[in-house]
């Protein structure tokens, strides 16, 4: 017993050095179970793998199976569990079904966190209505209004136009292709256009839309050059 709980104490303060080490911070609750942890494995991947921002840059990615309020929900219970009072946390969510209340009230809870502690920042990187609508804009401007069906019979003619078979949502290789396939850099010029055009509309009127480019844009910082100009 004193040696499972002398253990334990051990972890944390290793973990706390760690955590002191980093001085940028990012943490990612996904909504989904493989497709946005997948995607976002990809910049963690390669941000690890450069010598100059890989013992600086923190990037935890966490899979909720939970929707909407309950993913920022877990964010906050992850802060008060861990007691961290320094990072960025990332709300990566889909419109799918869910109710309007549900969708807009991530921003709004987010916006009412971050005057708490302005080193801890709450952020909502939702697509209206699904993450699916962020890997179309790597190929092509759209603005149809369609069921996420059609985004996905969509990015199935990409790929197979370029031999990669059929889009899955698990996909391993999801980031990758993206980045060396579609076009990562118009992807965020498009994402951004929609959503000034979207100024003053609540997340759920910007229809189709997203804010994923704005986490990309973070994590694209601390990318190695090569791949960094691929995004910015």
């Amino acid at each position: 017993m004193y040696k499972k709980t002398g253990l334990e104490v051990w972890k944390r303060k290793r973990r706390q050095e760690y955590l002191e080490l980093k001085q940028y911070r990012y943490y990612i609750f996904c909504e989904g179970q493989q497709t946005e942890p997948q995607y976002f494995s990809g910049f963690k991947r390669l941000i690890e793998d450069n010598p100059i921002y890989k013992d600086m840059v923190l990037i935890e990615i966490e899979s909720c199976q939970a929707e909407t309020m309950r993913v920022i929900g877990m964010a906050e219970r992850y802060v008060q569990k861990n007691k961290i009072k320094k990072g960025q946390f990332w709300c990566v969510y889909d419109k799918d079904s869910f109710p309007a209340c549900d969708f807009n009230g991530v921003v709004h809870r987010a916006m009412q966190l971050n005057k708490e502690n302005p080193e801890l920042q709450y952020h909502a990187a939702w697509s209206n209505e699904c993450i699916e609508f962020w890997f179309l804009l790597h190929f092509a401007y759209y603005t149809a209004n369609n069921h996420r069906t059609e985004y996905i019979s969509f990015l199935n003619d990409n790929f197979k136009e370029l031999k990669l078979g059929k889009y899955q949502k698990n996909m391993r290789n999801i980031f990758d292709i993206l980045m060396e396939k579609g076009n990562p850099k118009l992807a965020i010029r498009y994402a951004k256009r929609i959503a000034k055009e979207g100024t003053g509309k609540t997340p759920t009127d910007i229809a189709p839309g997203t804010k994923v480019y704005e986490l990309v844009e973070e994590l694209a910082k601390y990318l190695p050059e090569k791949a960094k100009r691929k995004f910015i």
